[in-house]
C-alpha cells in the first residue's frame, strides 16, 4: 500500500441530538454538554448542519457553540447567500456544502458541481479567502472530482449514502469499489478526500479502510447508539471500529 493517512478523524455530526430538542422545544439535550463529552471520547471534529428550515440546528446554536468547540467546527450548509453570510460571521474551522431540498428527511445525494462550477467557484473562493476550509459534497464519480479540483474547494467529502443503503452484498461490493476508485482519484488530483452519510457501526469497517480517506463525518449511527450506552460510549466504540479498520 502506496499511501495511507496515519489516523482516520472523526466527525461527529450532532444535528440529531438537536433534533430531540426540537421536537419539544425544550433547553435538552444541551448541546455544550455534548460537544465536551463528544470531543473527550475521541471526536476529531464537531459537525453541524444549519439548514434553510432550521429543522434542528439554530442559529444560536452554531453561534454559542463556537466557543465550545475546541477541535473544531465543521458547519454544513447549502451554497445560499444567507449561509454565506453566517459562515463569514462565524468563521468555523471548515464549511462542507450540500444540496438541500425543504422535503428531504436528509441529504439524499451530492452536489451538482458540473452544473454550477462557475457560481460554485466564486462562493468558495470568498470561503477560502476568510481562512475557512471548504469541502463539497458529491458523490464518488472521477467527473465530480475532477470539476471540483476546478471550482477551487481542498476538500471533498464522498456520499456514501447509496453503499450504506445497498440492497444486496453484490450491490454493495460494487459500490465500495466505486468509491474506493473516487477516493483514488481524489487523492492524484491533490484533493484531501473525507467520506460521510449513512455509515453505521456495520459498514464504516470497509470505508475507513480505504487508505485516501482522511476523515469521515458520522451522526445518525453514533446518537441512536448512545440511546444505550450513552454519548461518549457511542463515539468511543465508533473510533474504535475506524482505528481496527486502519
Amino acid at each position: 500500500m502506496s499511501f495511507v493517512f496515519p489516523r482516520l478523524r472523526l466527525g461527529v455530526n450532532i444535528d440529531h441530538l438537536a433534533t430531540i430538542r426540537q421536537v419539544r422545544h425544550t433547553t435538552y439535550p444541551d448541546l455544550e454538554e455534548a460537544v465536551r463529552r463528544i470531543e473527550a471520547a475521541g471526536a476529531d471534529i464537531i459537525t453541524l448542519h444549519l439548514r434553510e428550515d432550521r429543522r434542528h440546528i439554530q442559529d444560536a446554536d452554531v453561534h454559542g457553540l463556537r466557543h465550545t468547540i475546541q477541535s473544531g467546527m465543521n458547519l454544513e450548509m447549502a451554497p445560499t447567500a444567507e449561509m454565506h453570510a453566517i459562515a463569514l460571521e462565524v468563521k468555523p474551522e471548515a464549511c462542507c456544502l450540500v444540496p438541500e431540498r425543504r422535503e428531504e428527511l436528509t441529504t439524499e445525494g451530492g452536489l451538482d458541481v458540473l452544473g454550477h462550477e462557475d457560481r460554485l467557484a466564486d462562493y468558495c473562493a470568498g470561503l477560502v479567502e476568510a481562512g475557512i476550509k471548504v469541502s463539497l459534497f458529491v458523490e464518488p464519480d472521477p467527473e465530480h472530482l475532477d470539476a471540483a479540483r476546478r471550482i477551487g474547494a481542498p476538500v471533498v467529502e464522498l456520499h456514501t449514502g447509496a453503499y450504506a443503503n445497498a440492497g444486496s452484498p453484490e450491490e454493495r461490493q460494487a459500490l465500495l469499489e466505486q468509491i474506493r476508485r473516487a477516493a483514488r482519484h481524489g487523492h492524484e488530483l491533490g484533493l484531501v478526500v473525507s467520506a460521510g452519510h449513512g455509515l453505521d457501526y456495520d459498514n464504516v469497517g470497509a470505508i475507513a479502510a480505504i487508505p485516501e480517506f482522511y476523515e469521515l463525518n458520522i451522526g445518525h449511527a453514533i446518537v441512536a447508539r448512545a440511546l444505550f450506552c450513552g454519548v461518549q460510549d457511542a463515539v468511543a466504540q465508533m473510533r474504535a471500529a475506524m482505528d481496527a479498520a486502519r
